[in-house]
């Protein structure tokens, strides 16, 4: 049974250019991977009209129950432009005791970090009392269309169990060891476009002006807070991305003005509750205005939250023994692939340090890399036990 070197492994993830949708190769090359300690691979390739398509990897060892499953992705954001970074960002170097390169922090190190650990297992341990998998996807950065939402599809179709998921995204605020997600806010976008009547600039009287309705919505909207949050989430956010108004003329007023906004929300709430709320607000202004308007929204997973029990505690204990540190359970930060995952299995979030993530010259710890493949190594030695 080979022995696989996580440092080693992290750099060869990080040499595929996997920059969303692509995939570069990477998946194949972590199914070899796999295949070489046993697991049995299945690559899934979804598709639609309106995406491109994403392989995706289902790999396997051991038939029976319970399951463990580590999910993770291969895509990685942009790098912006070659020439901010200090090395070629799918070159990978260490340099200082740290791994520099795109993904390795968010997060190919951490998925090299789980295939090491499950590897010095297996080494010592021929006969698993359950089963081990992985389930990684080519589309966590982009729009998580045809990645690990439609693989969740596809093993409750297969009836597929999956017992316990650990999701290896980066949860560590600045010290490995801080930090275990046991839930994430809600993700709500908004398109909001408001219509007016045209007209010259010196007869107002003869026009309506849609920005000054629009101003009154965004106004409004952020004035009435959402709510104060509770014990397991931060208040709720509205946060405005941008105002359109297409037009280059000073002496005309506009017939349509645009703005876009996110709301990234607590358990208190839900898409379709925070829609109505903000229907309401928006009728209201533009009825007085005399206005009409048109919202699309764009709905990228409720809030939700794992309720700590047995493995997520035995996880937490092995993290404050390797790290000396004593991780607090959070939901703070953006959404991730855990919001499919939670509707067939618990799962909690940890991986690496985060502050560099989606960076120039990404980088990750050595030590922290190794530190990583011990928690994830002992985690599977209680997990089994």
């Amino acid at each position: 049974m080979p022995i696989i070197d996580e440092i080693k492994l992290s750099k060869e993830l990080i040499r595929f250019p996997s920059i969303t949708p692509a995939d570069a190769g990477a998946i194949k090359f972590l199914s070899k991977k796999l295949k070489s300690l046993g697991f049995k691979c299945k690559i899934l390739e979804f598709k639609d009209k309106k995406s491109k398509p994403i392989k995706n990897l289902y790999a396997r060892i051991g038939t029976k129950q319970p399951n463990i499953c580590y999910a993770g992705h291969t895509d990685v954001v942009p790098p912006g432009n070659y020439k901010d970074w200090s090395i070629n960002p799918f070159k990978p170097i260490v340099r200082n005791n740290y791994l520099i390169g795109r993904g390795a922090n968010d997060m190919k190190s951490s998925i090299a970090c789980f295939t090491s650990a499950v590897s010095k297992y297996l080494k010592n341990n021929r006969k698993i009392n359950g089963s081990i998998s992985f389930l990684i996807t080519g589309d966590e950065e982009g729009k998580a269309v045809n990645g690990t939402k439609k693989v969740v599809e596809y093993l409750k179709k297969k009836k597929e169990k999956i017992n316990f998921c650990i999701v290896g995204e980066p949860t560590n605020p600045k010290k490995l060891g801080e930090m275990i997600k046991i839930g994430r806010r809600g993700s709500l976008s908004a398109t909001l476009e408001v219509f007016g009547i045209q007209g010259h600039v010196a007869y107002p009287h003869l026009s309506n002006n849609p920005i000054n309705t629009l101003v009154a919505i965004c106004s409004e909207l952020k004035k009435n807070k959402l709510d104060r949050g509770n014990k397991n989430f931060q208040p709720s956010n509205l946060e405005f991305t941008g105002i359109y108004v297409d037009n280059k003329a000073h002496n005309v007023i506009p017939s349509r003005a645009k703005t876009q906004f996110n709301i990234r929300y607590n358990n208190i709430h839900t898409a379709s509750s925070l829609r109505k709320k903000i229907n309401t607000a928006i009728k209201k202004i533009c009825k007085k205005n005399k206005c009409k308007f048109k919202i699309h929204y764009d709905i990228n997973g409720d809030a939700f939250l794992t309720k700590p029990e047995k493995t997520i505690y035995m996880a937490k204990k092995i993290i404050k023994k390797v790290t000396k540190l004593n991780p607090k359970f959070a939901t703070t930060g953006g959404t991730s692939d855990a919001r499919f995952i939670k509707k067939i299995s618990p799962c909690l979030e940890f991986g690496l340090v985060n502050k560099t993530m989606h960076k120039i010259d990404e980088c990750v710890s050595i030590s922290d890399l190794k530190k990583l493949t011990k928690i994830y190594h002992d985690i599977l030695v209680e997990y089994f036990k």
